[in-house]
């Protein structure tokens, strides 16, 4: 877990769809904490964005 990340980047409070999507996103790349919540990876896919593969 990147907690530097975390601390600084923190999920906005009562985050819309678009701003969790956005945090997701930022997420995966710097940290790999965990996986992208699957109802999110649908809309992502429906929005056509690439999102990074987790491991």
């Amino acid at each position: 877990m990147n907690t530097e990340w975390h601390l600084a980047h923190p999920m906005p409070k009562n985050a819309n769809k678009e701003e969790r999507i956005a945090w997701h996103l930022e997420h995966v790349k710097h940290c790999h904490c965990r996986e992208i919540p699957e109802n999110l990876m649908e809309e992502i896919k429906k929005l056509n964005v690439k999102a990074p593969v987790t491991t």
